[in-house]
């Protein structure tokens, strides 16, 4: 629900444009988790984080990936294309199980392959619908699926993981901060003030539940719900900023959703499948 109604909290920021509002949401966010970890005290992890150079590595990527992810969202939603990065989302799915086939060179099942035929065909019909590449959904896709790659090799807790790629890149948000002398923070709007240090907040809150659930929810259940957030995006897009939607357009968004059905129908299957084959009930390597 969070994540679906970001659309109707970041104009709020404005006229504070998206490279600024990202600074402050790195900047708040790594304030929220540090107070979250002296609440917990939890602080044991991070000398033994900072002895292991690669997985450093892997989170400065990690927090490069989410930036991307973040600017390109917010640039979306206050440029007045909160469908387009509606569709990023639903499209992130199937970039997942690409990144599957050429990064971990695994073996897709005929209906798989269906499942990212009808993605491709979706982005085609897309961009002749647009006129041209929907590159905001595109990168939204792609980075958000990169970084749902790298956060999977790193395995760390919901927290931890936020805290260090907050940390990442604190330094340079508050230096573009400074540089921009405030930007539009303190100069005498307290309401605005609030709202961009809220950002954190924002930030954190549907992260966390997100890390609590999925300790507590099967796999599939995590999948369809994450289906959600994308729909209520695009519903706010055409309902309430009364987006357009041609007839196009439609047929676009409608592959792409027959491709996550196809998708989700196939994963559900196979992983019954799988349950009901004791010898492969070991867990998954890696």
């Amino acid at each position: 629900m969070l994540w679906g109604l970001f659309p109707l909290f970041w104009p709020l920021l404005e006229p504070a444009q998206p490279t600024e509002i990202l600074a402050h949401r790195f900047v708040w966010s790594l304030v929220v988790v540090l107070v979250i970890l002296a609440i917990q005290r939890r602080w044991r992890w991070i000398p033994a984080l900072l002895r292991r150079p690669r997985r450093l590595a892997l989170l400065v990527l990690a927090a490069t990936l989410i930036a991307v992810n973040w600017w390109t969202y917010i640039y979306g939603v206050n440029s007045d294309q909160v469908v387009e990065t509606s569709l990023g989302y639903f499209i992130n799915p199937l970039v997942t199980v690409m990144i599957g086939v050429l990064v971990l060179r695994e073996r897709l099942r005929r209906v798989q392959w269906l499942a990212l035929g009808l993605g491709a065909i979706a982005v085609l019909v897309l961009a002749v619908d647009y006129g041209r590449v929907p590159w905001i959904a595109l990168v939204l896709a792609f980075s958000f699926a990169a970084y749902g790659f790298i956060k999977k090799v790193l395995s760390m807790d919901a927290v931890q993981s936020l805290t260090a790629e907050t940390a990442v890149l604190f330094l340079p948000a508050l230096a573009y901060l400074l540089l921009l002398d405030g930007g539009t923070f303190a100069r005498g709007a307290p309401g605005h003030d609030a709202l961009l240090a809220a950002s954190g907040v924002v930030t954190a809150i549907p992260l966390l539940l997100f890390g609590a659930a999925a300790r507590r929810l099967p796999l599939s259940t995590i999948g369809l719900l994450q289906y959600f957030g994308p729909a209520l995006q695009f519903v706010i897009g055409v309902w309430i900023f009364h987006e357009p939607m041609p007839l196009s357009r439609l047929i676009g968004f409608a592959l792409v959703w027959a491709a996550l059905v196809v998708l989700t129908v196939d994963g559900l299957r196979h992983g019954r499948r799988r349950a009901r084959t004791p010898a492969e009930l070991a867990p998954i390597p890696g």
